[in-house]
């Protein structure tokens, strides 16, 4: 807990929390929303998709502002931008057509393609480098927290009020967010500086290079692609297992995407306690082999058993957030302490680009083959998906192939 000692790491840590809150609570409520509107899985995809694309091709310009404008500005703006773009919401529930959340998902996502860079880019500079894995293990406290709470808040809203209570949920949320955002912070690091202004493409190709020579890097990217297809196929078939499969509701929906931050709870605060000195990429590899494996427990298990009660998923949906905060704490580090600190703003966008990309191709490969293959069987590949990124982590960790890369690095920059 040493790095909310830092009374800017603090702030930044509150006001990401409100922040993560509000895009929790659109997370949950608006696909269920085109799900019982439309009836339809590969319309619901579609809708997810269309909240990501943005992030992929503003990636170039999320990662150069991150790297060259006052990052805590970047974060405040972004917060109000995230409210103004969400006021059309309000139209759709008071009867307007369904097409309208496609643009606000959209708009939202590209707010977003630029929040992720500059905060994740910001942490480094608020507290002292031996404590960047505790400070990570801290936020992903924060993101377990408000997916409970925005998760479980997006679906009793949308149950019990409609979509409008969660719109105005969500805006005074974002207020908070932002009014934390306001002032300036004093930093533990001094600031890197932005360097000369090269044009936005040269620059983002330029973190582009830095991935493709830092053996790390490469790795972390490799894990982006086969997760991010995971977490596509999810966003869509979720839905889909909790209403059709566990005949559930729009707040169950909530409940149980919520519940999973209970996991996260207690995984947040072991990185951020005694696990915080162990490598990145045992987090990484041991936490995604275990998401991988309680997944294909938790899909298969109404097939293989009578009908169980909710309480039985509330508690494996729990029991699962633990190793996704481990592998997402594990992702994250690797990528801030292999990064160079003046490029480390356009190698987080290329990452997050990269998660967002193949996110929307995994929820578009759920939503055109649900029909064809069935639910079970994309569940069981999307479990997969996580065993086989662990399983690579794992495998080139235990080779020393990555320690050879990094005293071939520093050679080369000796």
């Amino acid at each position: 807990m040493k790095p909310l000692r830092e009374p800017a790491f603090a702030r930044l840590w509150i006001a990401a929390f409100f922040s993560e809150t509000a895009e929790w609570m659109l997370q949950i409520a608006l696909p269920v929303f085109v799900f019982k509107a439309t009836g339809s899985a590969a319309t619901t995809a579609t809708s997810i998709v269309l909240g990501l694309v943005p992030a992929v091709l503003l990636s170039p310009v999320a990662g150069v502002l991150a790297d060259r404008w006052n990052r805590r500005l970047v974060l405040c703006v972004v917060c109000a931008g995230q409210a103004f773009v969400a006021l059309p919401l309000l139209f759709v529930a008071s009867g307007g057509p369904v097409f309208v959340i496609y643009g606000v998902m959209a708009a939202q996502a590209g707010l977003a393609s630029l929040f992720e860079p500059a905060r994740n880019a910001l942490v480094p500079e608020l507290i002292a480098p031996d404590e960047l894995i505790g400070a990570n293990g801290l936020m992903s406290i924060n993101g377990s927290v408000a997916r409970l709470a925005g998760g479980w808040a997006g679906g009793l809203l949308l149950g019990f009020g409609g979509l409008g209570w969660v719109v105005v949920a969500y805006l005074g949320v974002l207020v908070i967010g932002s009014a934390l955002l306001a002032r300036p912070f004093r930093r533990a690091a001094a600031p890197i500086p932005a360097g000369p202004h090269e044009p936005v493409l040269r620059a983002w190709l330029d973190g582009l290079r830095e991935i493709g020579r830092e053996g790390r890097l490469r790795l972390a990217g490799v894990v982006v692609v086969l997760t991010s297809l995971a977490q596509g196929m999810f966003l869509v078939l979720f839905v889909v297992f909790v209403l059709d499969i566990l005949n559930g509701t729009e707040g169950d929906v909530g409940l149980l995407r919520g519940v999973q931050a209970l996991g996260g709870l207690a995984a947040g605060f072991a990185v951020a306690t005694v696990a915080r000195k162990v490598a990145p990429t045992a987090l990484l590899g041991w936490g995604g082999l275990a998401l991988g494996l309680l997944s294909a427990v938790i899909w298969n298990l109404p097939a293989l058993t009578v009908s169980l009660p909710l309480g039985v998923f509330i508690g494996l949906f729990g029991l699962v957030g633990a190793p996704g905060v481990l592998a997402g704490s594990g992702l994250l580090s690797l990528v801030q302490t292999t990064a160079s600190p003046e490029r480390s703003g356009r190698v987080l966008s290329t990452v997050f680009a990269g998660t967002a990309g193949f996110t929307a191709l995994g929820a578009l490969l759920a939503g055109g083959l649900v029909t064809v293959l069935g639910t079970g069987v994309l569940l069981n590949v999307q479990a997969g998906l996580h065993v086989a990124s662990a399983l690579t982590v794992l495998g080139v960790s235990a080779s020393g192939r990555l320690r050879r890369d990094a005293i071939l690095a520093v050679r080369r920059s000796g």
